[in-house]
């Protein structure tokens, strides 16, 4: 028997799902993530879990992985010490950036750390001209003193970005091949192999954020490769990127900045392929953990692919699903602010010391702690009875917090999940109604160890009809691994006017970029029939200074591609300026390589009736039945096809809870999936 293995390590829990391919048998583990070492947590989690399936590390055929090492070494300001070699004259840009304040109106907000002090951002004379062209040729001697300089105040990581760098490489190279002479320990970061593109200020900061994250990223493949290797593991690893698709340690460990969104886009390719299980391609994700809640659009069952975004106060030009983060999950922490309100987050009890129910030490009360007080949450155990939890404490908890707040403990614990609902309700609404698309035209497909949990009123909040709770909620990111395939993007910029001359153009240009996909296929290995490449151009009207990525076809001409870029001007904002000139700007080139995934059976129908799955009742408080109710509890492992039920009840199962509300029916559909509905 051959098995795949998916592991996502979050903030709170590291969840290992696996899947044998001759069988289709799914097992899922759960155990706390170890944030001070993550790879601990990896590799004992996948032991547990190889162990349980009854199998061992040599049956394991592929192993994925989805991590937030990345995003928090840049979240907390724990990366590698970095410099920075750049443009004589332009070493203040990573400060300058784009003149703009985080937040216009607020006279006190601070700007985000740059992370490369004034000392360590370096100049040296060259320059070359927008064509490409010499104008200044490259002091080499000052290259290397540069290099000799950074070497000496200790840096781990070298940035290298001169300008115009993206259209010749020949300035960047030759200052890449000096560092690997002066300086062959640091990690470089050269700005044409991070982000090949325009605009000066982003490709410097993704290039700073590479060299930042660099020896952090290094340094924890290597132990959970090492990990890996000590259990037995012969199967090639491969990590998540920004993009939903999987490298390889190596590239990874070369190009860590396209790793900043690894954990959240597996759980979008996960909730994708479900919802194609389901019939359902418009959907809104809702991802929400022991930290952070994670949303996303589908539409026509993709997800929108930015090519740049700012990550945590930073701009980053590089592939990345257009995944939303708020800081609401499960272990945020409520408290009251200066002017008497209750808030929830963005601040987090993490996995240790946890919620105060877990019984480690924390007294601030948090989402988990209300939902244990309501009873929506199993008040003795959590992870199918291998968590105890400590329903006194977040009693204690909730009740002094109430008592500062002047209210009742039972609405003060009601107050948090409504104001950690609000903000996710926020959340979403950013990435749909501020995108054009209406959430009351979408299905939410709820996952994460929280999501279930409060989809239903987060539904209910944006007049969500349909919830689509999958069969492993709280895992699904890391079943999403078993399901994503290989990946690699590769841009060109090229300022173009859309006119009749756009064919040798573009003919030219992804002559370019197919040559260097073509190049990356070999050296992953792929057949010739897993290859897939899919092609897009950004354009913009000319004076615009965005622009909307417009996928190409071998048939597009010069009036395909101004309708197409029409369509979506009209479609994002409204109008089309039908006389204004088209320029094209941006040229991309998505590579992919299929390969075998996790596939799923239908299952025979066994009737509607649901009652053999009901194991106990519990009273919980839900303000829509004007308070506590004795509601019945389903073991979800227990529930068939078929099988329907009314709420209010709660499923329990070992990943995930979920709450059904007064007026919504539950039902099974043929791939174990829970669908919620208005009566």
């Amino acid at each position: 028997m051959a098995w795949r293995i998916g592991v996502d390590s979050g903030g709170t829990f590291t969840d290992v799902c696996l899947f044998e391919d001759e069988t289709g048998t799914v097992a899922v583990w759960k155990v706390p993530s170890t944030p001070d070492d993550p790879s601990r947590g990896i590799a004992g989690g996948v032991a547990d879990a190889i162990e349980r399936a009854g199998t061992d590390a040599g049956a394991v055929g592929y192993f994925g992985h989805g991590t937030t090492v990345a995003t928090n070494a840049l979240i907390q300001h724990k990366g590698a010490r970095t410099g920075l070699i750049t443009t004589d004259g332009f070493r203040d840009l990573l400060e300058i950036g784009r003149q703009k304040r985080p937040d216009l109106y607020d006279i006190q907000v601070d700007k985000p750390v740059t992370l490369v002090s004034r000392d360590l951002r370096l100049e040296v004379a060259e320059r070359l001209r927008h064509d490409g062209s010499v104008e200044v040729p490259l002091d080499e001697a000052a290259v290397r003193a540069a290099v000799r300089r950074l070497r000496d105040a200790g840096v781990a990581a070298v940035a290298v970005c001169f300008l115009y760098g993206f259209v010749a490489e020949a300035h960047e190279a030759l200052a890449a091949d000096i560092l690997a002479q002066e300086f062959p320990a640091a990690f470089a970061s050269i700005s044409h192999a991070v982000a090949p593109e325009f605009r000066e200020f982003e490709r410097m900061s993704t290039a700073v954020v590479n060299g930042y994250l660099g020896p952090v990223m290094q340094s924890y493949i290597q132990r959970l490769g090492d990990r890996l290797t000590g259990l037995g593991l012969t199967a090639t690893p491969h990590l998540t990127q920004s993009n939903g698709g999987v490298i390889s340690f190596e590239q990874a460990a070369r190009l860590p900045v396209r790793t900043v969104l690894s954990g959240p886009s597996t759980g979008v390719v996960g909730a994708r392929e479900v919802g194609r299980q389901a019939g359902l391609t418009e959907l809104i994700t809702f991802d929400m953990g022991g930290t952070s809640t994670d949303v996303a659009l589908l539409s026509g069952g993709e997800c929108r692919l930015a090519s740049e975004a700012v990550v945590h106060g930073y701009p980053i030009k590089a592939p990345m699903l257009d995944i939303h983060t708020v800081g609401a999950g499960g272990g945020s922490i409520a408290f009251i602010d200066s002017g008497g309100l209750l808030k929830v987050g963005p601040a987090s009890a993490g996995a240790d010391p946890g919620p105060v129910c877990y019984g480690l030490g924390a007294v601030e009360p948090t989402v988990t702690d209300a939902n244990v007080v309501l009873g929506t949450l199993n008040p003795s155990f959590l992870l199918g009875g291998r968590m105890a939890v400590r329903h006194d404490l977040a009693v204690a908890s909730i009740a002094a917090l109430a008592e500062r707040l002047g209210l009742e403990m039972m609405e003060t614990a009601q107050g948090i999940v409504s104001v950690v609902t609000a903000n996710m309700a926020r959340a979403i609404r950013v990435i749909s109604v501020q995108r054009g698309y209406d959430p009351r035209d979408h299905a939410l497909i709820a996952f994460g160890g929280a999501g279930p949990l409060h989809a239903a009123r987060l539904a209910r909040e944006l007049e969500i009809g349909r919830v689509l709770v999958p069969v492993s909620p709280g895992v699904l990111c890391a079943m999403g691994l078993l399901l994503t395939d290989l990946r690699s993007d590769f841009a060109l910029t090229r300022l173009t006017a859309l006119d009749a001359a756009v064919g040798e153009v573009l003919e030219d240009a992804f002559g370019v970029l197919t040559a260097r996909a073509e190049a990356w296929f070999d050296s992953e290995g792929i057949a010739a029939d897993a290859r897939r490449v899919v092609r897009t151009v950004d354009m913009r009207y000319a004076g615009q200074n965005y622009e909307l990525p417009i996928a190409l076809r071998d048939s597009r001409g010069q009036d395909d591609l101004a309708a197409a870029f029409a369509a979506a001007h009209r479609r994002l904002y409204g109008f089309a300026a039908d006389d204004e000139p088209v320029q094209l700007v941006t040229f991309r080139v998505e590579a992919s390589a299929v390969v075998p995934k996790a596939r799923f059976v239908a299952q025979q129908d066994a009737g509607p009736d649901a009652g053999g799955a009901v194991i106990g009742r519990r009273q919980v408080w839900l303000p829509e039945a004007g308070g506590l109710v004795d509601c019945p509890v389903y073991d979800r492992a227990l529930l068939r096809v078929g099988n329907r039920f009314a709420g209010p009840a709660v499923v329990e199962q070992m990943d995930a809870t979920t709450v059904v509300l007064p007026g919504m029916t539950a039902a099974v559909e043929p791939y174990l999936n829970l669908i919620l509905e208005a009566a």
